[in-house]
């Protein structure tokens, strides 16, 4: 789809503020509220915007542990792939998975309340199924960047 300034401009107060009405929505992009409306409606629908969430402060809410684990599986074969990405998605520790490039085959991002409940989900949920070869952990120490927020330009 392609993005005008305006669709830009929408997207980034959005991006900003979710939860905004349409009609400071269209106040701050310097338009009428139907017109916003419409584009937002139209950006919806074409699956730009993908859904509204509210972002949570985990330290807030005691997750004050992070780590990326970078994971290889034992094999490529259909079913461990589909062992582990179901193995993933359903461990509400994993906040983020990736297939990468390089010498692991995914990275991980997991949080837990402190490094021992990282070190439980990495023998107890990651490594116990045997779909891991080896795992690589490497412990957040200080977040100084985080946002859901993509670049528009």
């Amino acid at each position: 789809m392609k993005l005008d300034a305006a669709d830009k401009k929408l997207l980034a107060l959005l991006q900003r503020d979710g939860r905004i009405s349409t009609k400071d929505l269209a106040a701050e992009a310097g338009m009428s509220v139907s017109p916003c409306w419409r584009r937002v409606r139209r950006l919806e629908e074409a699956g730009v915007i993908d859904r509204y969430v509210a972002v949570l402060d985990r330290k807030q809410l005691g997750l004050n542990a992070m780590a990326y684990v970078h994971v290889s599986l034992v094999d490529h074969t259909r079913e461990t792939i589909e062992a582990f990405d179901d193995l993933v998605q359903t461990d509400h520790q994993v906040i983020e998975c990736s297939s990468i490039t390089g010498e692991s085959d995914y990275v991980l991002k997991v949080v837990a309340h402190d490094p021992e409940g990282l070190e439980a989900f990495i023998m107890k949920r990651l490594l116990a199924p045997g779909l891991v070869r080896a795992s690589v952990t490497n412990f957040v120490l200080r977040n100084t960047k985080s946002g859901p927020a993509l670049p528009l330009d």
